[in-house]
């Protein structure tokens, strides 16, 4: 008899933890339920942040490749490279292209060749001389002369001469406005290089101004509608 009763004893011992066990299971599957929407509110944070980063920043660019020393001049180009030295051609390869800075001359009236032979003498110079220099420059007339390689750094954009081809533009006067010949020509070396660099008119095209704040070129920095014109003239010959 006293068998019986610790026999059934021991089988309603194991019913109650059975029971336990059981009562137990809820718990952990709340856990995980609970888990899975914390990551799930995660990932939506996550998904949201990276979409406002996109809107205010742009989406993420890859890494150009492109062979900038592959880069042939059209036969409108006159390529007159300057000697290589430290004041004007430093010949510094660039990695990258990222942009193109619009520069206007000092001295109105001159022309692109006249410009070009400017950077080339400062080779001439004794310590602590002027560093300036350009890729290219436009004359009055619209001619454009090379006066450095698209490979090669230029001084002329300050912070920006690490990854920018520097543009000069010549002019008739104090005004800093364009002739016809120039403008066009201006127009379409932008556009030219915009297509060989894979570049975007739109946000790759810049000032001087743009860089520290120069007033150069002076009639884009002093006129912004015509800036927003040659903007659009550039994309559109792209």
């Amino acid at each position: 008899m006293r068998q019986e009763e610790t026999k059934q004893e021991q089988i309603k011992q194991e019913q109650i933890k059975q029971t336990r066990r059981g009562a137990r299971q809820p718990e952990g599957t709340a856990l995980m339920l609970q888990t899975a929407i914390w990551l799930g509110v995660l990932l939506i944070f996550i998904g949201i942040g990276i979409g406002i980063g996109w809107l205010l920043w742009g989406k993420p660019e890859k890494e150009k490749n492109i062979d900038l020393k592959a880069v042939k001049a059209p036969s409108w180009i006159e390529q007159d490279f300057i000697r290589k030295n430290i004041y004007s051609r430093p010949a510094v390869s660039l990695k990258q292209v990222d942009g193109i800075v619009i520069h206007y001359v000092a001295n109105p009236g001159s022309s692109a060749k006249q410009n070009r032979n400017y950077f080339d003498s400062l080779a001439d110079q004794s310590e602590n001389g002027t560093s300036a220099s350009a890729h290219f420059v436009v004359g009055l007339e619209g001619e454009v002369i090379q006066a450095i390689p698209v490979s090669e750094m230029a001084y002329a954009s300050n912070y920006r001469n690490s990854d920018t081809i520097a543009i000069e533009s010549c002019h008739p006067d104090e005004s800093g406005r364009y002739e016809k010949a120039t403008y066009d020509s201006m127009v379409k070396l932008t556009a030219w290089l915009c297509r060989e660099l894979e570049l975007n008119p739109k946000k790759d095209v810049i000032r001087h101004y743009d860089v520290n704040e120069k007033n150069c070129p002076k009639y884009f920095v002093e006129n912004e509608d015509a800036w927003k014109q040659f903007l659009k003239d550039v994309e559109d010959a792209v």
